[in-house]
């Protein structure tokens, strides 16, 4: 396994521990912990920027992770929109049906690329938009997580 692969498994095995920053209490203010949820979701989005760098300056693309990589960065988002909406139950209405349509949408892709790799045997890569789109909703999820912390 080369290392850009390995840089996505860290980042599927992240989603449990960061999921655990949301739902065990911790002896931190709510400022605190938002702050270090905060600088986890960026270090593990980090990695996706990272792997992906690697990954095409070195040609170390694999289908496992043409596949794996785009599934990581969904759970990773999908665990911060439920994390955020239960662990501050004060957030806006608006994040929720945000998070909704995010979610949604990270479904419905999945489901098509499997369908796709299901029937066609073909791994579709994620596109310059896609890539776009991810880095777009890391940092609108840091700017929810430390809005209150700005502000």
């Amino acid at each position: 396994m080369n290392l850009p692969n390995k840089l996505t498994v860290f980042r599927m095995f992240m989603v449990p521990v960061f999921l655990f920053l949301f739902c065990v209490p911790l002896p931190f203010s709510d400022t605190a912990l938002r702050i270090i949820i905060a600088a986890v979701f960026a270090v593990v989005s980090l990695t996706d920027m990272i792997d992906g760098k690697i990954a095409r300056k070195y040609n170390m693309i694999t289908d496992f992770g043409k596949f794996m990589d785009p599934l990581a960065d969904k759970f990773l988002v999908i665990s911060a929109c439920l994390g955020i909406i239960v662990k501050f139950d004060y957030i806006r209405p608006v994040f929720v049906w945000a998070a909704a349509i995010v979610i949604f949408r990270e479904f419905a892709v999945t489901s098509l690329r499997m369908v796709a790799a299901n029937k066609a045997g073909l791994v579709i890569a994620a596109a310059w938009l896609g890539k776009v789109k991810t880095t777009t909703q890391m940092i609108c999820i840091i700017c929810v997580l430390l809005e209150p912390v700005i502000l």
